[in-house]
């Protein structure tokens, strides 16, 4: 006589579930729509303030070569700040991206795992570093080391105008670039090195049994499918360029002058006058900065928004194409 069998364990009720998931939607729904929120409040409120300062300002807010917020008519322009901030921003990425992917690619596919081990816990360790501390280090050792370079270049390059160097403390936006290369090159090393070491092992096997080099099997199979992960580390990285504040304050000399030399001491950036300024501001002038740090915000969104677009235009970096 056949046995039955037995009862199946009860387990949640089809109602239960769909309570789950309304609730886990709702939860994740609301997570979304108040960090939008937040996001359009922090933009209204640099509009609204903003808005103030533009009204009084009796020089153009874009092109103007001064800053004399709390003067009475108070004149302010970004020209400088802007140069700067991007002037800076370039150089620390032309600087900090190729070492950064080339130290992604000797932990993921060179280093043998002893070495690379305690390499990406090195640099996991370079970006908890506080900005402060890589502001002191760049203006006790940095600028000081840097006068040799500098004449180096002006020696080599300096029929460029762009590295010509009359002498002197080395604070310049070169300097600035250099230290924000130094400080963005975790960020870019980590994510690419996670992007490489996702590429698709059959790839990579394939084309060794084709006889490739291993230099041949990054070339045609790592970094086609890590290029966009590494475009969109450059943007991530060039976000803490654009409002690194402190470290670039102990290092530039910053004056509203914009000079052809990147190693003439000149300029400033968005964050570094924001942090150097706002002490002594008055009404108006704190307004000139908010005004200010509202063009460093929309820079910003625009930076991020880009490496957005670039890795859904690239699919093969979620592996769809896989």
């Amino acid at each position: 006589m056949a046995t039955e069998n037995p009862p199946a364990p009860a387990g949640p009720t089809r109602g239960d579930t769909r309570k789950g998931d309304r609730i886990f939607l709702g939860l994740s729904r609301g997570s979304g729509i108040t960090l939008l929120v937040i996001m359009a409040a922090i933009a209204v409120f640099l509009a609204w303030r903003a808005a103030l300062a533009i009204s009084a300002d009796e020089a153009n807010f874009l092109t103007a070569f001064e800053w004399d917020a709390n003067a009475d008519p108070p004149r302010f322009g970004i020209a400088v700040l802007a140069f700067g901030t991007v002037v800076s921003s370039l150089v620390a990425m032309v600087v900090a991206v190729p070492i950064a992917v080339g130290i992604a690619l000797f932990i993921s596919h060179y280093a043998p795992r002893r070495l690379a081990t305690p390499l990406g816990y090195v640099i996991d360790l370079l970006a908890a570093v506080p900005s402060i501390v890589y502001g002191l280090w760049g203006a006790l050792f940095l600028v000081p080391h840097l006068t040799g370079l500098y004449a180096w270049l002006d020696d080599y390059l300096g029929w460029t105008g762009i590295f010509s160097y009359e002498g002197g403390a080395a604070r310049s936006l070169f300097t600035a670039g250099i230290l924000l290369a130094i400080m963005i090159l975790p960020i870019v090393t980590n994510v690419s090195r996670e992007v490489f070491r996702q590429a698709p092992k059959m790839h990579e096997e394939a084309a060794l049994a084709l006889g490739a080099t291993r230099w041949e099997v990054i070339r045609i199979s790592v970094l086609p499918f890590g290029r966009s992960g590494v475009i969109s580390a450059s943007m991530l990285g060039l976000g803490r360029a654009l409002g690194e504040t402190m470290a670039v304050a102990t290092v530039l000399s910053p004056s509203f002058v914009i000079q052809a030399s990147l190693l003439e001491p000149g300029g400033g950036t968005f964050a570094q006058n924001i942090a150097a300024g706002f002490k002594e501001a008055g009404s108006m002038g704190r307004d000139a900065l908010i005004a200010s740090g509202l063009v460093l915000f929309v820079i910003t969104l625009l930076v991020n928004g880009a490496a957005r677009l670039i890795i859904a235009r690239r699919k093969e970096y979620t592996g769809a194409n896989a």
